[in-house]
C-alpha cells in the first residue's frame, strides 16, 4: 500500500468516525430550527467559513431563504430568523459578536462546533457538536488526527452538512429535481 493510500484511508476513517459521532437529538433540533426559520444566515471564518458557504448554497437549492453573513445582499435578522455559525474551537470573536447582534435583534442562534463547552456555543439556542480535532487541540504531543490543524473538523462538516441536507430535504418535502432547478445556470 502506498503512503498516499494509507493516509487517505486513515483520513476517511477519521471523518467517518467524526460524522457518525454527531448526536441524533442535536441534529434533529437543528433540523427543526432550520425548517421553521423564516430566514437563515450562516457565518464562519477561514475554512469553516467555506463549509458554511457550501451549506448555505444547499439550503438555497432547497428553496430556503438562506444567506451568508457579510455578503452585500444579506438582509437583517430578527424574530423568526436563525443565525447559524461555526466555531469549531468553541470561540471566535467574530462569531461571538454576530451571535450577540442576532440575539439582540430577536433571532434564534445555533452553533456548529467541536467544543460545545466553548463561549460561542454556550450562548446559542442550538448546538450541533462534531467530535473532531480542530486547531484548538492540534498542538498536543500526539494529535488525534492524521490531518493537519482543523482539517478533520472541516472535512467532517462537509459530510455532516450533506447528511443534514438529505434529512432536511425529506422533512420539508423538497425533491432532488427542485434542488437541481434552483441551481444557477451562470456557470
Amino acid at each position: 500500500m502506498s503512503l498516499a493510500t494509507d493516509l487517505a484511508r486513515r483520513a476517511a476513517d477519521e471523518m467517518k468516525d467524526a460524522a457518525c459521532g454527531v448526536d441524533a437529538g442535536e441534529m434533529d433540533a437543528l433540523l427543526a430550527a432550520l425548517a421553521k426559520a423564516r430566514r437563515i444566515v450562516l457565518a464562519g471564518v477561514g475554512r469553516e467559513g467555506l463549509m458554511m458557504r457550501a451549506l448555505a448554497m444547499r439550503l438555497f437549492h432547497m428553496g430556503l431563504d438562506a444567506h451568508v453573513a457579510g455578503d452585500m445582499t444579506t438582509p437583517p435578522v430578527g424574530p423568526g430568523d436563525l443565525l447559524l455559525v461555526s466555531a469549531g474551537p468553541g470561540s471566535f470573536s467574530t462569531m461571538a459578536a454576530l451571535v450577540g447582534v442576532a440575539r439582540s435583534a430577536g433571532a434564534a442562534t445555533a452553533c456548529i462546533t467541536a467544543q460545545p463547552e466553548g463561549a460561542v456555543p454556550q450562548t446559542c439556542d442550538h448546538v450541533l457538536s462534531i467530535p473532531a480535532q480542530t486547531m484548538a487541540d492540534d498542538q498536543v504531543d500526539r494529535p488525534a488526527s492524521v490531518l493537519p490543524m482543523g482539517s478533520l473538523y472541516e472535512g467532517a462538516q462537509y459530510i455532516v452538512f450533506e447528511i443534514m441536507v438529505l434529512m432536511l430535504r425529506d422533512r420539508i418535502g423538497v425533491t432532488p429535481e427542485t434542488m437541481r432547478a434552483n441551481h444557477t445556470n451562470l456557470e
